[in-house]
């Protein structure tokens, strides 16, 4: 973990714990590359913007992780969180001087098992930013799990599906079409690049939940894990062995990853 390239201290991870006001990104790095970084650069640049009305050096950021890594040699998942610990409760709109917070953990092991999904009526602030207010999302998680179901799946009151709390979903079509929900969302990096690998075999249109039943398969996408097959939403239950499931798999990691 450190803060601008240097160890945190608790003086320093104390308004982003207290005021947690700030944004960030995750991204899975193998050998010091990672899938889309100029998305996840893209990305810390444009919601910069929108939680602290001020520019971000990508340069900067991309210095700062390549500091925290230059001794880790398995593959890791890196979250970057942008975040000012001068900004205080009471007055979060003043000049801001973001902070670039590098922190790893070790990468999850791919491709991950099938997961089942709880439906909740639930929509994420500013949901296409990456802000690390996360408490809805993770008490709509714990429900689910409680329930005996793997996340949660967003649905609006009408029942138009989302995303998932932390990645996002896609549906597969009889026809070997990847359909993403046309919603209000934050569209994932992983998403982003399957869309521009599959290119005309890829549509977005409203799904809803009485609508499941018109699909085959279904898969969940991130950073950190890629492409995961999804089981079932509520009780709808799809196959996990579609071959088009193994198809986006092997688009994903077709990519290749851009040197940090």
């Amino acid at each position: 973990m450190e803060l601008n390239g240097a160890p945190v201290t608790l003086a320093d991870l104390a308004p982003l714990g207290l005021v947690n006001y700030g944004h960030f990104t995750s991204m899975r790095v193998v050998s010091g590359s990672v899938r889309g970084l100029s998305l996840h650069l893209d990305r810390l640049t444009r919601d910069c913007r929108q939680v602290f009305a001020t520019d971000l050096d990508p340069d900067r950021v991309r210095d700062h992780v390549r500091h925290a890594l230059r001794e880790v040699t398995e593959p890791v998942t890196v979250r970057v969180t942008i975040y000012d610990p001068a900004i205080e409760l009471g007055n979060p709109g003043g000049p801001a001087h973001p902070h670039v917070l590098v922190t790893t953990r070790s990468a999850p092991a791919v491709p991950q098992a099938p997961m089942s999904l709880q439906s909740m009526v639930y929509a994420r602030d500013l949901p296409r930013v990456k802000h690390i207010g996360l408490f809805g999302a993770l008490h709509h998680r714990a429900a689910a799990k409680r329930a005996g179901f793997d996340d949660v799946v967003f649905t609006t009151p009408d029942g138009k599906i989302t995303e998932i709390a932390t990645s996002n979903i896609g549906f597969i079509t009889s026809a070997g079409q990847l359909v993403w929900p046309h919603a209000d969302v934050l569209v994932g990096t992983t998403m982003r690049l399957l869309t521009q690998a599959r290119d005309e075999d890829v549509v977005t249109e409203p799904v809803t939940l009485d609508r499941l039943g018109e699909f085959v398969g279904a898969v969940a996408t991130n950073a950190a894990v890629g492409v995961r097959a999804v089981s079932r939403v509520d009780n709808t239950q799809w196959s996990i062995e579609h071959e088009l499931i193994e198809i986006l798999r092997k688009d994903y990691e077709s990519i290749p990853p851009q040197k940090i």
